[in-house]
């Protein structure tokens, strides 16, 4: 009898288990609901932007729309602000990103060679990364400060620039964009390192046993290696170099004049200064359309490369 149970309770259990392989699980009938949620609150937001750049939008006695077809669109295409603002916008994003690659690929080989005090040199490397972009600001401002700034007594003191930094046309767009370097070239750094880090050793001192130089590893070994590493870390800072918005706005706001108004600041002002929503939601859409666009340029470069599938 307790065999005979035993094997009946065995041939229930099978049957329960191949009757639950086949159905929907308890746990993801159970999270329906919540990607249902999730969807509606991004999808939504998204449709209602695009309905935006398709009309006028008041906000005179509360929120009304007038359809006004591709109004918006057209006027964004011809705007030359706009136009100048992504220009401006070009020049900090080839600037920033250009720069934080260089410094980071050459910071990250020299860590890596590092035997002794590593992991304390990547700490402080990696400081700035963790500050809020505001503080970043703030504290680039002060620097900068023509009355009590240090950045501005010893460049006043050795008579390389004498002016306001951040308030004269030629100096401002450079001062934000080494504080964007400033603070995310260590995380280009991290992102490199880690691949080094994945670099066949063996291979490496193969190549050092058959008289390969320093320069000659690097560029036949290392740097193949880490290619896709660098080209994730490439796409990570772009699609955040063409939306950056915090240090500009607490350090010039866009000035002197015009000088450092790139796009986000331009579509922040349209919005909330003008209050002209449905110009500002094409402009946004817009932004998005390029970033789109320049993400796949680097996902088609990893596919080439057989990096990504």
């Amino acid at each position: 009898m307790a065999a005979t149970q035993t094997e009946g309770r065995g041939a229930s259990t099978d049957t329960k288990g191949a009757g639950g392989g086949g159905g929907i699980s308890l746990e993801t009938k159970m999270l329906v609901p919540v990607l249902l949620l999730l969807a509606v609150l991004s999808l939504f937001p998204f449709f209602y932007i695009i309905w935006m750049s398709l009309n006028i939008v008041s906000l005179i006695n509360g929120i009304t729309f007038d359809f006004a077809g591709l109004t918006n669109w057209t006027r964004m295409f011809t705007d030359e602000i706009v136009g100048a603002a992504w220009a401006r916008a070009a020049l900090y994003f080839v600037a920033t990103v250009g720069l934080e690659m260089i410094l980071g690929i050459a910071i990250a080989l020299l860590v890596h060679e590092l035997v002794w005090g590593k992991n304390l040199v990547l700490s402080l490397i990696l400081l700035p990364m963790f500050m809020a972009p505001v503080i970043v600001g703030l504290l680039g401002r002060f620097l900068t400060d023509s009355s009590y700034g240090l950045y501005a007594f010893v460049l006043r003191e050795t008579g390389i620039f004498e002016r306001d930094i951040l308030g004269t046309a030629s100096s401002a767009m450079p001062a934000v964009i080494l504080m964007d370097v400033w603070e995310w070239t260590p995380l280009i750094v991290l992102i490199v390192l880690a691949g080094l880090a994945s670099v066949n050793q063996y291979v490496i001192e193969a190549a050092k046993v058959d008289g390969a130089g320093y320069l000659e590893r690097l560029r036949y070994i290392v740097a193949p290696s880490i290619a896709g590493v660098v080209i994730v870390a490439l796409l990570v800072r772009s699609m955040d170099a063409i939306r950056y918005f915090d240090i500009i706005t607490v350090t010039t706001n866009g000035g002197p004049g015009n000088t450092t108004k790139i796009i986000p600041i331009r579509l922040y002002e349209t919005a909330f200064r003008f209050f002209d929503l449905g110009y500002a939601a094409a402009i946004g859409l817009g932004m998005l359309v390029f970033s789109i666009l320049v993400a796949n340029v680097f996902v088609r470069i990893l596919e080439s490369r057989g990096l990504a599938k």
